[in-house]
């Protein structure tokens, strides 16, 4: 009973700790629990943990939207939802993709909405075949940071490759690629099945190989 009463002394000692340091001291972690205590998130514990990553929603928007002028709505509008959803996030160490998740459905209810159909470059139709039936353990040619991403040109070369994809294609490969997801997590971003995850992101891959040739040399 009395190391019941001490754990529950400690935990309210600690929560009286982080409430006397600054936001922008506290680990990304307090920082979440911080917005999660009370009736809503403390403003300037949000305000921090916005600061630490709003390059990365901006840089992922852009990479979704490439062509889009109201990108920083978009990402407006994100916070706003993280804001509004905070402590509903039972795992603050997964914040990371759980805003990366956030931002990826806003993106797909905006392009809904606008019911556009972007197709800048032609591929051929993905194949037709049944889920399960296609055992797709990719071995990537995909070029490597360590091997190709050398020079500033490529960089621009691979930002223009990624963005003339179709938007299918672009998000599936931008979500795998950038964002590290699982198939499975972009499956069910995405609303289509695993075995379609893993075509676009094949397909994908080999069209940005041979975009990027010319600065991949013989390899």
């Amino acid at each position: 009973m009395s190391q019941s009463i001490s754990a529950s002394w400690s935990t309210v000692e600690g929560k009286k700790t982080s409430n006397l340091v600054s936001p922008d001291k506290l680990s990304n972690f307090d920082l979440i629990l911080r917005c999660q205590e009370g009736f809503q998130p403390d403003r300037v514990a949000f305000a921090e943990l916005l600061r630490r990553y709003q390059t990365h929603v901006d840089k992922l928007l852009y990479h979704l939207a490439p062509d889009w002028q109201d990108r920083a709505d978009l990402a407006q509008e994100v916070w706003i939802r993280v804001y509004r959803n905070i402590k509903r996030l039972n795992e603050p160490l997964k914040f990371r993709g759980w805003l990366s998740r956030i931002a990826t459905n806003l993106f797909y209810d905006e392009l809904r909405k606008r019911k556009r159909v972007s197709n800048p470059v032609s591929l051929d139709a993905p194949r037709r075949v049944d889920d399960g039936e296609i055992d797709w353990d990719i071995v990537s040619d995909y070029p490597s940071p360590d091997d190709h991403l050398a020079t500033r040109e490529f960089y621009e070369q691979l930002r223009l490759a990624i963005a003339n994809l179709p938007e299918a294609f672009r998000t599936t490969i931008v979500l795998r690629e950038i964002e590290g997801m699982a198939y499975e997590e972009i499956a069910e971003i995405t609303g289509v099945s695993l075995g379609t995850v893993k075509s676009r992101i094949a397909r994908a891959r080999a069209k940005l190989q041979s975009v990027l040739q010319p600065y991949l040399g013989d390899s």
